[in-house]
C-alpha cells in the first residue's frame, strides 16, 4: 500500500524542522509540491531550501503540479461552496498524483507550512481522497512549529495569560466582533486588515509577516498607534513580492 507523510515544516526557517519531520524527510521517495503561479514561486523554492538543507541529495523525486484557482470573490452564502469546490478541485490532483507518480512500495509527501492540523485543509483533502475509493493508501502526520508558535516567540510574549482563553480565528469571523468572553485573539491571514476596527479599544498587536524568512516583518505595540504602520508596510511587501502572509495577535487589557 502506498504510504503518505503530511509533514509539517514550520513557518520558513529550515532550522525550525523537529527532529521528527527530518525523519519523515529522509524517509520519504517522492515529495509533492503545488505550484501558485510566478508570483509565489518563493514558496516552492522555500520547500527545496528545506529538502537541500536536510535530505541528502538524488535520493529523491520532486513532483510539482499547478495549484487550482480558488474564487476569492465569493463571499457570504458563496463563500463555503467556492472553497469546497476549491478542496474537490485540489482532491482530484493529488488523486492523479498519487496514483500516477507514486508506486504501490513508495512514500510520498506533503509538506505543509506550519502544522499540518491548524489552518490547512491537507488533512480533509487526503480523507476526500480516500472516500472515492479509487487508490488506498495510509498516511501519519507530522506536526510544525505553526505561524502562530513564530509569531509570539519573535515577539517574546506568550499566547495565553494566566488562567484566560485564547481563540485562533479569521478576518471574516472577527469583521463580526471580538469573540465574547476573550482577550487574546489571534487572527490568521487577514487579507482586509480587520484589525482596524478596534483601534478604538484599549488592544495591544502583535503582528507578523512572512514569519520565519527572510523577508519576515515583526510590528508590535498599541493597536490606535501601530495600526497604520502595519498598514503601510503591509502595503509595500505585498507591492514588492506580490503576496502576503501575516499573522496577529490581538491582546485586549482587562476592563474594569
Amino acid at each position: 500500500m502506498r504510504k503518505i507523510s503530511v509533514i509539517g515544516i514550520g513557518a520558513g526557517d529550515p532550522d525550525q524542522l523537529t527532529l521528527q519531520a527530518v525523519r519523515a524527510l529522509r524517509s520519504t521517495d517522492v515529495f509533492f509540491i503545488l505550484d501558485k503561479g510566478e508570483l509565489k514561486s518563493d514558496l516552492v523554492q522555500l520547500r527545496r531550501d528545506i529538502l537541500e538543507a536536510h535530505v541528502p541529495e538524488g535520493t529523491y523525486r520532486l513532483v510539482e503540479a499547478r495549484d487550482p484557482e480558488r474564487d476569492r470573490s465569493a463571499a457570504g452564502d458563496a463563500y463555503f461552496p467556492a472553497v469546497g469546490d476549491w478542496r474537490s478541485a485540489r482532491a482530484g490532483i493529488y488523486e492523479r498524483l498519487l496514483v500516477e507518480e507514486l508506486g504501490e512500495d513508495e512514500t510520498g509527501a506533503f509538506l505543509v507550512w506550519g502544522d499540518p492540523a491548524l489552518y490547512d485543509s491537507t488533512l480533509g483533502i487526503l480523507q476526500e481522497i480516500l472516500d472515492r475509493g479509487e487508490v488506498t493508501f495510509s498516511y501519519d502526520v507530522v506536526p510544525g512549529i505553526s505561524s502562530v508558535s513564530a509569531l509570539v516567540a519573535k515577539h517574546r510574549t506568550g499566547l495565553n495569560r494566566v488562567a484566560r482563553p485564547v481563540q485562533i480565528t479569521t478576518g471574516r469571523r472577527l469583521a463580526e466582533g471580538f469573540p465574547e468572553g476573550v482577550d487574546d485573539v489571534v487572527v490568521m491571514l487577514d487579507a482586509h486588515q480587520t484589525f482596524r476596527q478596534y483601534t478604538d479599544q484599549d488592544i495591544d498587536i502583535y503582528w507578523g509577516a512572512y514569519i520565519g524568512t527572510p523577508d519576515e516583518i515583526l510590528v508590535s505595540g498599541p493597536l490606535a498607534e501601530t495600526a497604520q504602520e502595519i498598514e503601510r508596510v503591509r502595503a509595500q511587501a505585498r507591492e514588492r513580492k506580490g503576496w502576503i502572509m501575516d499573522t496577529y495577535l490581538l491582546r485586549r487589557h482587562p476592563r474594569s
